[in-house]
């Protein structure tokens, strides 16, 4: 019995125990799926499809690729959130990185009367030093602030083609920022007017690099016209402006529209300016524009707050008197209106008198018709001398006496518009003025009209057909740099600058080449350009290299005192450096002894840090300096 009672105590006991080790398989096996599901799931919720669970006991075997270490340490911070992370086996590895994209190098210019600053990434690559020269020149004696970084990367195609011609902006434009990438130069500018704007926006487009896109907004100042004129005309040519001012664009779109409806379809030279008289100057100009359209032709001058109106002639009394009304009542309050309804002139038996100014396009001024007396004969002779020249002027004008009232204003008037055209005509008749001709100003009508308006009263006829031309335009048909250099090398290709022998002292004989020269280069707007003095090789090498310095400088003298603008030139002495010929021959030293005209080239960046003696790149132009006595 009592042995029995062992066993069975000893099978219940290993019973229990087989009970205990299934139910901890079961409990494990049950834990460890619920803890697979639940790092499944939440993997999945959070994008981590890409990672695979497996479940080992109590732990939890996270497998995959991840496409970066962050995203591999995130599955397994998300996998620790949902059981404890001692159980949690990292088994995953991570996708090779691909390669590193190099950056984008770009620089940001800021150039005002505090300085100049510079920030940016640039490639390693990049000589700094002589960037840094060529900013301080630019600069001009004001701080540079030089916040560029560098990365050693491949540089761009294009990137030095882009970074020369920022610096050659930068050097026009004493008030601009600049960003440069290697594909794109952005440039933001402030002129001191708009002739300037013009100016500087042709000299940018002279120099525009292959492969750059460029984006230009060069702003200026609006300009103060006064007084504040538009004058309206509709007749049997169509509608017409001979001026137009606007205060605001909504004042403009007002003016276009009203004359649009009455029948204009050409593009306004309208000038948005200050000197408005009134808020409500573009509502006013429009109700007299559209009381124009409703006469069905006429003339409208509004001028500060003064309109003058003129009917067509023929026009029926009610018709007039119905639109006149009505545009007197539709006014603001400040503006004063003249209407005049005119009557056909009474003929006279030696007909209207008249007097015709002609301008040729080479600048010979022609002057005929009636003058009231001797001494309004010498006003207007000494008028148009001051104007024209005296040696351009030819007087063809007769003393008739009887003229109406205010003839002398008329013709003084005439000429000075005819003064606002390359060439033309301009002829004054009692009731009328009639302008025709050519100009290289875009706003020449509007000056023209402001000025008859000012001379003649705003209740004046007058009828103004200017046309511009480009190629007569000071500004936008300058030649390019190399076209200059070009010019030059045409005047001196025969002919020599000449000194004295052992001198710096310009001949007599060639001082019409300087001449000559000098006339080109005005046309050339501003250029940088270097001159530069050579001899022979006879004498002292020291004396030669002063001797050829002194030479340069009196060529860039010379050409001062012609009223060329050479603030931006430069005049070097090589001495017997570069000789073109050999120097044991009369000929060979006579070649040898010259003066050469060159352009500045901004110092290009270059792809290798190299050692250069000079900031600039010349490209010599060859323009002689004959009988130079170099080393005579």
């Amino acid at each position: 019995m009592r042995l029995s009672a062992i066993f069975l105590r000893l099978a219940v006991f290993v019973l229990a125990a087989y009970g205990t080790f299934a139910a901890a398989q079961i409990t494990v096996r049950v834990i460890e799926e619920r803890s697979v599901i639940a790092v499944q799931e939440t993997l999945a919720d959070r994008g981590f499809e890409w990672a695979s669970v497996l479940g080992d006991g109590l732990q939890v075997i996270l497998e995959g690729k991840a496409p970066t270490e962050a995203t591999r340490f995130r599955a397994i911070s998300a996998a620790g959130g949902m059981v404890d992370a001692s159980r949690v086996i990292d088994n995953m590895s991570v996708t090779d990185s691909a390669v590193i994209a190099p950056p984008e190098f770009a620089i940001e210019i800021l150039r005002n009367d505090s300085g100049v600053s510079l920030i940016g990434l640039i490639p390693a690559i990049t000589d700094r030093d002589r960037l840094a020269r060529q900013i301080t020149g630019i600069a001009n004696g004001q701080p540079v602030t030089d916040l560029l970084e560098s990365a050693d990367y491949p540089t761009p195609e294009n990137w030095r083609s882009a970074m020369n011609y920022a610096l050659r902006a930068l050097e026009l434009l004493p008030r601009s920022k600049i960003s440069v990438r290697a594909d794109l130069v952005t440039i933001s500018a402030i002129s001191d007017s708009p002739a300037e704007k013009r100016r500087l926006e042709t000299a940018l487009a002279r120099s525009t690099p292959d492969g750059v896109r460029l984006a230009i907004s060069i702003s200026a100042p609006r300009p103060v016209v006064s007084p504040f004129t538009t004058r309206f005309i509709l007749d049997t040519d169509g509608a017409s402006f001979d001026a137009c001012a606007a205060d605001t664009d909504a004042s403009l779109s007002t003016i276009l529209a009203a004359a649009s409806k009455a029948g204009f379809s050409n593009k306004a030279n309208c000038t948005l300016a200050l000197g408005a008289p009134s808020r409500t100057w573009g509502d006013a100009v429009a109700l007299s524009i559209a009381a124009v359209g409703d006469l069905g032709g006429g003339t409208v001058t509004i001028s500060d707050t003064d309109i003058a109106l003129v009917a067509p002639m023929g026009t029926a009394q009610a018709t007039f008197d119905d639109v006149v009304g009505a545009l007197e009542n539709a006014l603001p309050d400040v503006f004063a209106l003249n209407a005049e309804l005119p009557t056909p002139p009474e003929a006279t038996p030696e007909g209207a008198p008249q007097f015709t100014a002609t301008r040729s396009p080479e600048g010979m001024v022609q002057l005929r018709g009636r003058i009231p007396d001797d001494v309004t004969n010498g006003v207007v002779e000494n008028f148009a001398s001051a104007k024209f020249g005296k040696r351009n002027l030819t007087m063809g004008t007769r003393i008739v006496g009887d003229l109406p009232q205010g003839w002398s204003v008329r013709v003084l008037a005439g000429i000075e518009a005819l003064s606002k055209m390359s060439n033309g005509s301009v002829i004054v008749e009692p009731n009328r003025v009639q302008v025709r001709g050519n100009t290289g100003n875009t706003d020449a009508t509007g000056e023209i009209s402001r000025l008859l308006i000012d001379k003649l009263g705003q209740a004046a006829d007058f009828d103004i057909n200017v046309t511009y031309v480009e190629q007569l335009d000071p500004i936008a048909g300058l030649p390019t740099p190399e076209e200059c250099i070009d010019q030059i090398k045409i005047v001196t290709e025969n002919r020599k600058i000449t000194f004295d022998p052992s001198s710096a002292s310009i001949t007599a004989a060639t001082q019409p080449v300087v001449d000559e020269i000098a006339e080109v280069l005005k046309r050339c707007g501003d250029l940088r350009i270097k001159v530069a003095g050579y001899t022979d090789s006879q004498g002292r090498e020291e004396m030669n290299q002063q001797l050829s310095q002194d030479r340069a400088d009196a060529v860039l003298t010379a050409l001062r005192s012609r009223r060329v603008p050479v603030s931006t030139f430069d005049s070097i002495g090589y001495g017997e450096a570069d000789p073109i010929a050999e120097n044991d021959t009369d000929e060979g030293r006579e070649a040898n002894r010259r003066i050469e005209f060159s352009l500045i080239v901004p110092e290009p960046i270059p792809d290798e840090p190299t050692t250069l003696d000079v900031i600039a790149q010349d490209t010599p132009l060859e323009e002689t300096d004959p009988q130079e006595a170099g080393s005579e």
